[in-house]
């Protein structure tokens, strides 16, 4: 078999990935305990009874597999520069630019995280601080379960 015969979309390992997809699918099925597509469907309600959820968190990983971290002040402390891994999709436009939300938990004492796994993510709140990215930047994002941030 040639690298991805099956799809040809001009990159092998996209291809290949596929036909990896497509095999495994048809032996086991979907078994992801983690998610973009559970997240959403669990914010839609789709997989238990109706919840008050209203966010799914997103981390972003930029084309070096870096996680991408957002930077922003509350609009009357500009002295008070956050950063944050977690983010709200507020908007994408047709250009691929997104405008995302800080989430942090609220009273976080550290201002600018190091990881995201080092951030605290007990409680993470809408910010109000917003920032907006070119999506073609990225090449990973990875989906937290739902919470309720607004």
């Amino acid at each position: 078999m040639s690298c991805g015969s099956k799809y040809h979309t001009g990159s092998c390992v996209a291809d290949i990935l596929k036909e990896i997809v497509a095999a495994q699918d048809n032996i086991a099925g979907d078994c992801c305990d983690t998610s973009c597509e559970r997240s959403i469907a669990e914010l839609l309600g789709d997989t238990q009874a109706p919840t008050n959820l209203d966010t799914v968190p997103v981390l972003l990983y930029c084309k070096d597999c870096t996680p991408f971290k957002g930077y922003g002040a509350p609009f009357n402390a500009i002295a008070d520069v956050v950063g944050s891994f977690y983010f709200r999709v507020k908007k994408v436009d047709s250009k691929n630019c997104a405008v995302l939300e800080l989430l942090r938990t609220p009273n976080d004492p550290e201002a600018d995280p190091v990881s995201p796994v080092t951030q605290f993510t007990a409680n993470l709140q809408a910010t109000g601080i917003c920032i907006t990215v070119d999506l073609d930047c990225f090449c990973h994002v990875t989906c937290l379960p739902p919470i309720t941030a607004l």
